[in-house]
This record gives structure tokens, sequence and C-alpha cells, in this order.
């Protein structure tokens, strides 16, 4: 009998936890409106009342949303649409045309978009059209000439407004503005870009039929209100399925926003970026490891999180490098160092991981030239290191100029990893890195001497081993 038991409450909580799974991801994925948005509500009410005038009255308008990437402007318009669309009178009339600037990269692609999203093709057939702005008439007096008495109100959304702009005489955008200017059918155009210059790019033609309606979205808020973001984004709504899981979540989720450990992870995250798309991706993180064994979000959690988000893919590439690798990377390093980052070729990371080699002959491997040179350009094909000059026939490749793309934190990052220092032919030990011997402050000193957890490593013939 208490087996079952046992299996029901399982199954049970396999089953909140998967509508959890669905809610916080939806959400966090999908950018869905949870009821409010942060910090920019004098524009939500802006762009609703601009966007009714059309739906309810009739009225034509245009009007660009600008701020910088990841600061809301599309989740302030879909917003705003999600509320227009409760409207009945609007969701039986309102028709949404939406293009993209890098979908749509010449005008000719963009009308035969209209066209589809309009649901015109039938209407247009075989016509020929002597110009954009006879066919782009052409559709909308389609509309008008529907079944309906009245013309539907047509909302076209640019995203991408700025390569628009770059279009051939500015044809579609010259159109678009002149339509919304007109008394003919109410038109909309809402513009989305990231470029406070946009309107110095408008030629004459089209800034005087602009409205110059300019919406600007910034990311104001402070690091209190950040936390704020963070409980919201995270708390399960009111209709929840399981209201005493819910209460609990919501409960853990407040406990956490005044964790210490969370609020440090929190606070890197917020003076490193404040898009909440960044937010969203650590969350997302984090809401990843909620199983029925482990239901509610601890801070070690957001924690590795944060360690998973602002993880070098360069130094994560060095992980996987061979012991040869590792090697012609630290004899690189050691030429930046004494050279103060002057170019170098091969050749001269050859002769300096020579002189190791002869130096230690009895604790490194010694490779041919062929091979080391197969390692080389293993490095250059991971962009690890990169030529500052194009290759010529008259250059051989061993004098061929380049530049180490990693700096020296990223490379003592990667060198703290044991499983970078093991050799793939079976080796599981940890090879031992060879010793500079230099006169001055550097004699006898490995890079790995400045690594705090080296420190305490034994030294014997001046060679480390860990």
């Amino acid at each position: 009998m208490s087996k079952r038991k046992s299996k029901e409450s399982i199954s049970t909580n396999g089953e909140c936890i998967s509508q959890v799974q669905k809610v916080l991801r939806e959400r966090l994925c999908y950018h869905y409106a949870t009821g409010k948005l942060f910090g920019i509500e004098h524009q939500y009410r802006h762009l609703l009342e601009l966007l009714k005038r059309t739906t309810i009255h009739g009225e034509s308008n245009s009007a660009l949303i600008i701020g910088p990437r990841g600061s809301g402007k599309t989740a302030l318009l879909n917003h705003v649409l999600k509320d227009l669309m409760e409207i009945k009178q609007v969701k039986e009339n309102l028709l949404e045309v939406r293009l993209n600037g890098l979908l749509q990269t010449n005008d000719k692609v963009a009308l035969k978009e209209i066209t589809r999203q309009l649901r015109l093709e039938n209407v247009v057939g075989d016509k020929v059209f002597g110009s954009f702005a006879e066919n782009l008439a052409f559709l909308l007096e389609a509309l008008r000439k529907g079944n309906r008495t009245s013309s539907c109100p047509v909302l076209f959304i640019l995203d991408e407004f700025d390569l628009f702009v770059h279009h051939k005489n500015q044809t579609l955008l010259y159109n678009l503005f002149d339509i919304s200017q007109s008394a003919q059918t109410p038109v909309t155009v809402i513009g989305l870009t990231c470029r406070r210059d946009i309107l110095e790019l408008f030629e004459k033609r089209v800034k005087s039929r602009f409205s110059h309606r300019q919406i600007y979205v910034l990311n104001s808020f402070d690091f209190k209100q950040y936390v704020k973001i963070f409980k919201e984004q995270l708390s399960l709504p009111a209709d929840f399925p399981d209201e005493t899981f819910a209460q609990k979540w919501n409960n853990n989720v407040q406990h956490l926003s005044v964790d210490k450990t969370v609020n440090d992870v929190l606070q890197s995250l917020f003076h490193y970026t404040k898009d909440l798309r960044s937010l969203h991706f650590l969350l997302m993180l984090a809401v990843s490891n909620v199983t029925v064994h482990h239901p509610l979000i601890t801070a070690s959690d957001l924690q590795e999180a944060s360690k998973q988000y602002r993880m070098d893919s360069k130094a994560n590439i060095v992980h996987g490098l061979s012991v040869l690798e590792i090697c012609l990377i630290i004899a690189m390093k050691h030429l930046n160092d004494v050279y103060e980052g002057e170019p170098f070729n091969f050749q001269m990371v050859y002769n300096e991981f020579q002189k190791f080699i002869q130096r230690k002959a009895h604790c490194m491997y010694n490779f041919e030239k062929p091979v080391v040179m197969k390692a080389f350009e293993h490095l250059l094909q991971l962009e690890l290191v990169k030529p500052i000059e194009k290759p010529s026939v008259r250059t051989q490749r061993e004098y061929l100029l380049m530049k180490l793309l990693l700096d020296n934190t990223q490379i003592m990052d990667a060198l703290q990893a044991p499983a970078s220092f093991r050799c793939k032919q079976g080796m599981q030990e940890v090879p031992r890195i060879p010793v500079w011997e230099e006169e001055g402050e550097n004699k006898g000193k490995t890079p790995l001497d400045d690594v705090p957890e080296r420190r305490s490593g034994r030294f014997t013939q001046k060679t480390v081993t860990t």
C-alpha cells in the first residue's frame, strides 16, 4: 500500500514539475507577456493609444520604436497587440503584416511577402503593374472591395527598420508612409530599430511623409527593480494547478531574492548587461536543473548557471587540445611576453619548443617538425592563432607572421583544468610543463607559477608536476 502511494506521489510530483517547466520555459524562451512590463509603462500607454486610433477610429499613423538591442522593443509591441486583440472589433478587422530587413532584402521580395500575408495571391494573379506604388495601391484597394463593407485597418510592422532604408530609392518606405498620410485605407506603419540616427538616413521625400513619432525604449531600472524582475519572472502564476506547490515554490523564490550568493550573481550580471534576455537565459539554465528529486531552485543552481553563462568559449577550446598543442600555446605565450606582443612565425615557435625539448628531454616527448606543423595548423583552424598578413606564393608557411588570439588570463584559466593536460594517447597522468631558464627574476619559472592551484606543486629538477 505504501509503495502504491509513493508511486502515485512521484507521478503527481512529476506532472507538477512538468507543468512548472512548461510555464517557465514559455515565459523565458518565448518572452510571453506575464501581465506586466518592466520600466516601459509610459511607452506602452503611448503605443496602445496610437494603435487604438487606427484599429477603432480608422486613423492612419506611423511611428518608430527606437532602443538598443535587448531593451524590449519587440516585447513592448507584442504586449500591446495582445491587449488589443482582446477587443472584439480589433480582433475581427485588424490585418498584420510583419516584415524583417534581414529577410526582405529588396522591395520586390517585400511586396511578395505583403501579398502573401494579406492572402491576396489569387487577386493579384498574373497582373502586371507599372510601378511599386500601383501594385501596393491595388492590394489595399482589394481589401476595400472585399466582403466587408468598410476597409480593414492594416498594421505594417518593420523589424530591423534601418535595413529597409538601404533599399533602392527607399520606394517601400516612401509608399507606406505616403499611404499612412492619405485618407484611404487606415494604415499604421511601426518600425523597430536600434539606430538613433535613423531619421538622418531618410530621403527628403520619405522624411516629409513620416509623422516623426518616436518612442524610445531604454533599460532604466536600478538593481532593486532588477531583483524584483527576477522574482516576477521565476514566480508561478496564481492559476497554477497545484496551489500548495506553487506557494512553496514562490516562497523559495522570495528566499532566493534576499540570499547574498544569489544577489552577488545578479549583481554581476546586472553590471555586465541590463538586457533581460540575458537574465532569461540565466534563469533558463537554472530551471533546467529542476527535477522530481530536485524540485526547487537553489543558490548553487544559479551560481552554476552563471558560470555556464560567463564561460569563455576560447578557454573551453583549449581544454580539449592535445599536449603538443598546449605546449605550442605556452611557447607562443612566452614569445609574446619576451617580445612584448610582436608577431611571430611557426619557425620561432618551433625553435622555442625545441629549446624546451633539449633542456628537459627526460620529461618531454620529441616530435618531428611535420607533426608540430600539423598541430600548429590545427590551432590556426580553431582560430586560436591568426595570420596578420595574407599568404603569398613567395612566403613559406613556416615564416608567415602570426598573432595569438588568447590573452594570458584565458591561457591560465585553461591550464588550471586538469583535463586539459591529459595526453590523448592513453596516458592519464598530467604531463610536465617545461621550465624557461632565463636570467633575472623570471629564471626557473613556468607559466603555471602564477596559478594559485599550482604553487603548492612539487618542484623537481626545475620541472613542475601536479
